[in-house]
């Protein structure tokens, strides 16, 4: 089943270590809070909760990074494991995600889809959308 969804993600927490090999080369864990902007109430029931660890390798603010989600439903639970690259220029992210978990009435579900996070209107706020398949 196609599933699109919109999310704003706020940064609650960053830690950056240069590297030093070359101007401006970063290492950096970050963890994201995100509230559905749209989304589709599924079989789960209604939104709880997503939270997001990232890790990003960054040169001049462009580079690859990855991470793990968990969304949280009133029924059941979704895990989430994604990767992709950043544009420093444009300022945006794209890449795949994929489902790894899920609990409740979301026990059995496998999905993977893609996303593009853009940045939102205050410092440490994001717009993540996705778009995929999942079957349950």
């Amino acid at each position: 089943m196609l599933r699109k969804a919109t999310y704003k993600l706020r940064v609650t927490r960053r830690e950056s270590l240069y590297v030093h090999d070359e101007f401006d080369h970063a290492l950096m864990l970050v963890e994201m809070q995100g509230m559905p902007l749209h989304y589709e109430v599924g079989v789960a029931g209604e939104f709880v909760s997503r939270r997001s660890v990232n890790f990003h390798d960054r040169t001049a603010g462009s580079g690859k990074m990855e991470g793990y989600a968990v969304t949280n439903f009133q029924y059941g639970s979704v895990y989430s494991k994604f990767s992709g690259r950043r544009d420093g220029e444009s300022k945006t992210t794209t890449g795949t995600w994929e489902t790894y978990k899920g609990t409740g009435k979301l026990d059995t579900i496998k999905g993977k889809g893609t996303f593009k996070v853009t940045s939102g209107d205050a410092p440490g706020e994001f717009i993540l959308d996705m778009e995929g398949d999942y079957e349950l």
